[in-house]
């Protein structure tokens, strides 16, 4: 019987193939580095038998692929090796950056006692039991719900919080010798909220936002909400986002997230101090990029929401969510993000995580829309804010202001004002021209524009 002939690209970094004698071992797809065929140049594409006898490799190893159990015994070892050698470099890294911060930080200030500002503030109390988390709350009987109890009546009743955690309704008190500032107050009510506590707050506090969206009237993102709110165009500001509900970081469950500033200090000051066994936390210089990422993607989990809510299948919400994807891409890098950033765990990763999971609030608020609920009773229903209804408006203004194309947030925008109905959306979505992808940015007619 003739051995199968695998046809593989000499530019990657990894080769992939099928072989059904590892079968037993290896149940689906095998991935080994490149393999070199010694009779054909590297920068042709290398056709050879599924049973040649590969060289070395390992640099550090003479073990070659052998047949049988020891081509077996060696592929573990090899897998051991890299996997030994990923650890010895996460643990040199550790200890390169490992800082004082947290030993450092006496008190932390949590403006907002919603879901999110809650779980952050239980996250950061458990981090170090002699550290202060006070939370700045309006409403005295959740106040006293933490204070007395240590939960949160309104949020987590039935998540007890650190006894580190002090509620109060007192903005002195809260942000008084404060070394951290988180910000969980919903977007739209932050810059009158900041404007009435602002003479309480340091000059030199550093702020880390949790809020994730984009000011209505001014299209401001955080990052220009926080200072002009203070009137302090230099207040340290850190944008603090990515795939995370707060039922989730509550219940001590692994995330990652992405810790974005122009001060690189700063940021690694952040990363420090949020950083644990289960909250994994990258640095970005991204602050456009990571805010603009965090703000539509919860205008499109009302698209996908609305998708989910007719029964419209998984192929359409495939479709539906990257265009969304492509959308946002468009607009932030006209901001001047970063691409990768878009792509990146902030960006691709909490839209995934926001667009398919049904705790997501703005899904929810979409799912509703497309069963034909009205808007107003939906969102009188809900006891936390969906951001992403308030940013969509706004979505459309940058839209027009950098002069990009965004049918599906369009769409969203639309059916949130009552203009559109859901049905009529798809039509019109369905009904754009079909064109190469290349050029789709281009040719999108003006004719869905006039929705706008």
């Amino acid at each position: 019987m003739e051995t199968p002939l695998l046809d593989l690209p000499s530019n990657n970094l990894f080769l992939t193939f099928n072989i059904s004698s590892f079968s037993h071992t290896y149940p689906s797809r095998l991935i080994i580095p490149s393999l070199c065929c010694p009779n054909n140049p590297t920068t042709s594409r290398r056709r050879f038998c599924a049973d040649t006898t590969p060289p070395p490799i390992l640099e550090d190893t003479d073990t070659v692929l052998d047949s049988g159990p020891e081509r077996i015994q060696n592929r573990r070892r090899v897998v051991r090796l890299a996997w030994e050698k990923l650890v010895r470099w996460s643990r040199s890294l550790r200890f390169k950056t490992k800082t004082d911060v947290l030993e450092r930080t006496n008190k932390v200030a949590v403006l907002g006692g919603g879901s999110f500002g809650t779980a952050m503030a239980a996250h950061i109390a458990g981090r170090k039991p002699q550290l202060e988390v006070n939370m700045l709350l309006r409403d005295p009987q959740v106040c006293q719900s933490i204070n007395d109890s240590h939960y949160n009546s309104k949020y987590f009743p039935k998540h007890e919080l650190p006894i580190n955690v002090i509620a109060t309704t007192d903005a002195k008190a809260a942000l008084l010798g404060a070394d951290f500032c988180f910000h969980a107050v919903p977007v739209q009510f932050s810059s009158s909220f900041l404007e009435s506590i602002a003479d309480h707050v340091d000059p030199h506090l550093p702020f880390i936002s949790l809020s994730k969206g984009l000011e209505l009237n001014s299209l401001r993102m955080m990052s220009q909400i926080i200072p002009q709110a203070l009137s302090n165009p230099r207040q340290p500001f850190v944008a603090l986002s990515g795939p995370s509900f707060a039922s989730e970081l509550m219940n001590k469950l692994p995330t990652a997230m992405v810790v974005a500033s122009k001060d690189k200090k700063l940021a690694n000051a952040a990363q420090q101090l949020l950083a644990s066994s289960y909250l994994r936390i990258s640095t970005s210089s991204d602050v456009t990029g990571v805010e603009i990422a965090g703000a539509l993607k919860n205008v499109l989990a009302i698209a996908a929401g609305i998708v989910e809510g007719m029964n419209l299948g998984n192929n359409s919400m495939a479709a539906l969510v990257a265009q969304g994807c492509s959308e946002i891409r468009w607009l932030a890098t006209k901001m001047g993000a970063k691409p990768t950033t878009i792509t990146g765990l902030s960006g691709t990763g909490d839209i995934m995580l926001t667009c398919f999971v049904n705790l997501s609030r703005n899904r929810t608020v979409g799912v509703r829309l497309g069963s034909g609920e009205n808007l107003d009773d939906i969102l009188s229903s809900m006891n936390q804010v969906a951001e992403g209804v308030s940013t969509a408006g706004a979505v459309i203004a940058l839209a027009q202001k950098y002069n990009v194309k965004m049918p599906v947030l369009t769409a969203v925008a639309r059916i949130i004002d009552n203009e559109l109905t859901p049905q009529k959306a798809v039509l019109e979505l369905m009904g754009l021209p079909q064109v190469t992808l290349s050029s789709l940015v281009e040719l999108i007619i003006g004719k869905f524009m006039t929705l706008i």
